[in-house]
Order: structure tokens, then sequence, then C-alpha cells
């Protein structure tokens, strides 16, 4: 077999395929991720060895390098889950590694079990079946209820804008592959950031193309986030799609996006950056959905500020865009009404120090995997002008980016 020696670390590696490194930890019981940028073709494949995976605070500067999850419940910035990097292979576009960092030498025995793993992999995930009953908020009445009740406590002053989201429960085959929706998240949505996530502790695979970019900070130290927000189908009644710069956008649609795109420009102003660029919004389209979209961009060393990243990470989740404003009453108004947990979805996730970038995603566009169901998501910003019966259809084109892929498999 083939082997790789990366320049900077010295190390080897047997060649192995992305999805049976992934698949190899899995069934080892390792924390794993493996992911692919947006517009980008190579994809890359971390693995810790160890069994805990700490929460860790999001000091982006000083961490090594990993992959972060953090709960969309993490308004002190200490809940983030870190899956430190023992080994990083990155893989070009036809799956051969390119590249690879292994700067732990302790863990040489695990590292001997996933190679060997590797070379007689099962990419069929199989996992006991335990379907419990569906939670309140799956259900069509209940979503409609709440978003009713949140034009009220809009209408009566109590908030600005709040986002209600629903879960939508798919029961999955006694064996499925996940690595394959992988590759077909991949191939249908190469604008999104894709990714697999499995967290052992929690026995949960989360999977995802989100469109979303929270915190991003490259090689050359420029910062970006957007503002993203309002929602509507790509396609139109015939089902052809609508080009973008003639996607008709609605004045609640404007004004949510609006809202989302001050909030920043806030948030740079309460840190006095005033430096900074800005694009749109324009339309962006995003697999069978569009949305208004802003994009902003800081060079940190321009404006010698180094920690930029660290300091929007902390101001800016969770953004209204996933909460709502002002931020705190909305919070507390989805903790009263939504009706379930949203554990990691909404929250953000990403790679952090992996060859000296750093990119956080919001987790939208995702499903959590465990005990044999898919728990898929779709949410909505609710407005004075909002009207619950489209506020529900939107979250079902929402959960269909995922249910689509799932029905294919």
């Amino acid at each position: 077999m083939r082997r790789i020696v990366d320049s900077e670390s010295h190390t080897t590696s047997r060649t192995v395929l992305p999805l049976h490194g992934w698949q190899s930890a899995y069934q080892l019981g390792y924390a794993t991720a493996l992911w692919r940028l947006p517009l980008q073709k190579d994809k890359h494949l971390i693995i810790n060895f160890g069994t805990d995976i700490p929460k860790t605070k999001m000091m982006l500067e000083d961490l090594p390098s990993g992959f972060a999850i953090s709960p969309f419940l993490n308004l002190e910035g200490e809940d983030a889950l870190f899956i430190k990097a023992d080994l990083h292979i990155r893989f070009d576009e036809i799956g051969e590694p390119v590249s690879e960092s292994y700067p732990s030498t302790e863990s040489n025995s695990a590292r001997e079990a996933w190679e060997n793993g590797c070379r007689n992999v099962d990419l069929v995930t199989k996992k006991d079946r335990h379907v419990n009953d569906f939670p309140a908020n799956s259900s069509e009445e209940f979503h409609l209820q709440s978003v009713k009740e949140a034009i009220k406590a809009i209408e009566a002053g109590e908030i600005q804008k709040v986002v209600l989201s629903r879960t939508k429960h798919v029961a999955l085959p006694a064996s499925f592959s996940v690595t394959g929706i992988f590759e077909r998240l991949c191939d249908k949505y190469p604008n999104a950031f894709v990714s697999l996530v499995y967290l052992p502790h929690l026995n949960q695979i989360w999977l995802g193309a989100t469109p979303e970019t929270l915190v991003s900070v490259d090689r050359q130290g420029i910062f970006r986030t957007v503002a993203l927000a309002g929602t509507q189908s790509a396609f139109d009644a015939s089902g052809q799609m609508i080009p973008p710069k003639q996607a008709p956008w609605t004045q609640k649609e404007i004004e949510e996006q609006a809202l989302v795109s001050r909030y920043i420009i806030s948030c740079f102003k309460k840190i006095r950056v005033r430096e900074y660029l800005e694009e749109g919004p324009k339309t962006a389209v995003a697999g069978n959905l569009m949305h208004l979209r802003s994009d902003y961009a800081v060079d940190t060393k321009a404006i010698n500020f180094p920690e930029l990243g660290t300091v929007m990470l902390g101001l800016l989740h969770p953004t209204s865009a996933v909460c709502g404003m002002p931020k705190l009453p909305a919070l507390e108004f989805i903790q009263e009404h939504e009706g379930y947990d949203r554990e990691f979805y909404s929250g953000y996730l990403g790679p952090v120090n992996i060859d000296s970038e750093t990119h956080l995603f919001v987790n939208l566009r995702c499903m959590k995997i465990s005990n044999g169901m898919a728990t898929l998501y779709g949410g909505g910003g609710i407005t004075e002008d909002s009207v619950p019966e489209k506020e529900w259809q939107e979250t079902e084109l929402k959960c269909r980016t995922l249910l689509a892929v799932l029905e294919e498999s």
C-alpha cells in the first residue's frame, strides 16, 4: 500500500479512503469528524483516540487543531465540545490522502487498531433501534400554536423577532449507510459545509449540509461572517428553478434579514471595529431553498485584532437568525414554547486551527442519528407579519433538505 509523509509532522500513514477512515473510527468508538468546506473538493478527517471529549471554552487562537461542536444553549461559551485532532488527514477530490498530521505519540495502539479497521470496514451503520414516542413539538398543531403565541408576544412589544423550530422523526432501516448520505450531500450541495460527526459518549451522529458561516478566519487573517435569513423555495409552482435575480421577496423576509445584518453591525460597533466590508443583501441558493444573504469581512492584521474571531463568536452566538431579537427575551420564549431541547441543532460546528484556518458554521439543515432514529430540524423567524401556516410550510421545506437524501438511501 502506498504511504504518504507529511513534511511538518514527519509521520506516515497507509492509504485509506475518507469514508472508510470515518467508519473505522466510529466502529471502534473514537470521536471523529469528516467534512468538506463550501466550494471545495478536498475532504478532511480527524480522529481523537482518547475516551474523553471535554467541554471547552472557545478561545480560538489558543486551541490546538481540532473540531468544535457547540449546543444552541451556550451563552457563556464554555459548553462546546472539542474533538482534538490526534490524527488529521486531508483527502483530494478522488479520495487520495495528500497530507497528514499525527501529533500524538501516546496512542499508537489505537492508531494501529484504526488502520486495521480501515482494511475491513463495513460501511453499513448498524445500531439497535429503540423507537420512543415522538415529542409533541413534531405536530403541526403544536407548531402553529407556538407561532400564534409568538405573534402575540411581538404585538405586545415583548420581543421583536423569535425563531421557532420543530423536529421531524424518521425510523431508519436496521442497516443503513450514513457515510453514503454524507457523499450524497457533498454531491447535491457544493455551496454548503457538509459534515459527519460522531460523539461516542452521547451515542450520537450529527450529519448536515449548512449554508451559514458563523465565524471564519483564514490564514491571511481575514475574518468573515454572514447574515443569512428570509426563506423561500428555489422553485416556482411548475417546478422550475427561479433565477436568483428574479426572486420575489416580501417585506417580512426583507425585514427578517435586515435584523440579522443590523445585529452583526451592532457587534462591530460594540468592539469599535469600523473597518469592515459589507456585501449584499443578495439572493443565495442553498439546495431547494433561497435566502437573503449579506457578507462581512474584516482584515484582522490590518486592524491589529488577532482575537476578533473569538470575540465575535462570543457576541454572535446564538445569532438572531436562529434565536431572535432581543436575544435574551427571545431565548426565554424559545425555552418556554418550543417544547424540546435543540441540543446541537442551531449551535455551531467546524474545524478549528486546521491548516492554520478556523471555519465555524451554524448547525442548520442537519439531522441527529441515534438509536435507529433520524431527527430532522426546521425553523423559521417569526415577526409581526408572519402567517402561521406559511411558517409551518417553511419548516417542512427545510426538513426536506435532509429528508430527500434519506429517501434515496
